[in-house]
């Protein structure tokens, strides 16, 4: 039981990760580059229609990577097989699974203006983070005690101090976006969250002995574990629909700046929020000591259980409050004929994560190719590739974050050859689509239908400051 959770546990997380954003999609005047980055304009006067939707296909994507146990990890995902006889053991050696989802699943953005110009956006999209840092010896025992007797070691101190987070939550937003003028713009994105699920755990002591001629096993464990669910049969089909039993609120705010020599910068704090995770959540504070006796007469599951017990008895039911993984973005482009680079800074506040990208783009007429390479703060090295194709009223397009590491693990998992591929493991790919429908919205100067014009419509930015300004 123990083995097939933690299999489900490492499964499931390997669809969520906190760290990849599809930078190639940065400013790029996309559906999803104006919900991500609110302060970013996605039509143009005179050529774009009034509305622009996803129409419910889905604007999506997922990354996942493993640093560490390469050869395991590539033998479990190309062959589902679940061998740890190579891995090595006693020296507490960590690896990292982190793992990002993010999912778009209706869009609706409207051209409110064009005096300040003027966006109106609602989306509602599934969020989902997780990052595990994990042993070696954990690995190991999760398949079978006997595995840390055959290293031949009988004590093995702080060798399950393992840590890790994973949440998903919908995300149900209003975005809203002008120009200051004709260089500076400013955006928002207000949302409300409606809580999936949530599994926090921080082991921050641990020990397992084994002693005297019947190899007793003495365990101990010494941390924390929050969670919004406490066994795996509490979860059903209808907890991925929104009820918000466990609510929560978020906000993005974000800015550009248009230089007179083209250069363009933008930056970003993102889902700054926070989610109540109701009455029927979890919390265990566990420090405690267990003596597991004759542990040859016991199946592993039973020796597996009565470890989990260490962290399970000791929980209370009761709501808690945990953060939404909140970031900072910077970005500064500037475009030369065809080539547009970007160099783009992104760092987590609240949680382990941060990246540097490189994006160079390469455009003729509506098509573009963008080449990205990415280093993250796991000291991992990833090639991202995108292709796009984009007028002022369609866009499509297809990309991954680390394209070289997709196609071997693909290639791995269709040949079934857990061969296939070295150093690290590696997954991604996101995709999406938009339409622009409606009137063509066009500068007063060039209508054909002569609206009227409100002279007197004023700036929300610009109110908001001269208020703060007043008070000062």
């Amino acid at each position: 039981m123990l083995r097939r959770n933690a299999i489900l546990l490492l499964l499931c997380l390997s669809f969520n990760r906190l760290e990849a954003q599809q930078f190639g999609l940065f400013n790029t005047q996309t559906i999803f580059d104006g919900f991500e980055n609110p302060a970013q304009k996605t039509f143009m006067l005179d050529y774009s229609r009034k509305f622009s939707s996803n129409f419910f296909l889905p604007n999506f994507g997922i990354t996942i990577s493993n640093k560490g146990n390469n050869d395991f990890v590539r033998t479990l995902v190309n062959e589902r097989k679940y061998e740890v006889g190579n891995l090595p053991l006693g020296s507490n050696h960590y690896n990292t699974l982190s793992v990002t989802s993010n999912v778009y699943l209706a869009t609706l953005r409207i051209f409110h203006s064009y005096k300040y110009q003027k966006e109106i956006g609602l989306s509602w999209q599934v969020k989902s983070e997780g990052r595990v840092d994990y042993t070696n010896e954990t690995v190991a025992l999760i398949q079978s005690f006997k595995r840390l007797e055959e290293s031949g070691l009988t004590n093995f101190d702080e060798a399950f101090n393992n840590k890790g987070l994973a949440q998903s939550y919908h995300q149900f937003s209003l975005s809203y976006r002008e120009n200051y003028n004709k260089k500076l713009a400013f955006g928002a994105k207000l949302s409300l969250l409606s809580g999936i699920t949530y599994n926090r755990l921080n082991i921050t002591e641990s020990n397992f002995t084994q002693q005297g001629l019947e190899k007793d096993i003495l365990v101990k464990l010494q941390g924390y574990y929050k969670a919004s669910f406490l066994y795996g049969d509490e979860l059903r089909k209808r907890d991925l629909v929104p009820s918000f039993k466990n609510p929560g609120v978020s906000v993005t705010l974000g800015t550009t700046y248009t230089a007179k020599n083209g250069l363009f910068i933008m930056a970003n704090l993102k889902d700054l929020g926070v989610i109540r995770w109701g009455k029927g959540s979890a919390i265990a504070n566990f420090d405690r000591t267990t003596l597991i006796a004759n542990p040859d007469t016991l199946t592993s599951d039973e020796v597996g259980n009565k470890i989990t017990d260490i962290v399970l008895e000791n929980s209370s039911r009761k709501a808690f409050y945990a953060f939404t993984n909140a970031k900072i973005d910077f970005l500064i482009s500037k475009t030369f004929n065809y080539y547009t680079p970007s160099l783009i800074l992104s760092k987590n506040v609240f949680y382990k994560g941060g990246e540097v990208a490189f994006v160079n783009k390469f455009s003729y007429n509506e098509f573009s190719l963008s080449a990205i390479p990415n280093y993250n703060i796991d000291g991992l090295l990833l090639f991202g590739l995108q292709g796009m194709y984009k007028t002022p009223n369609f866009e499509v397009y297809l990309g991954s974050d680390n394209i070289f590491k997709s196609v071997s693990q693909f290639n791995g998992v269709s040949a079934r050859d857990a061969k296939v591929g070295t150093g690290y493991n590696s997954a991604s790919f996101y995709m999406g689509v938009g339409f622009k429908f409606g009137r063509i919205v066009e500068h007063p100067q060039n209508s054909s239908t002569m609206p009227g014009i409100n002279d007197n419509e004023s700036s929300f930015f610009r109110r908001l400051f001269s208020v703060f300004s007043r008070k000062k």
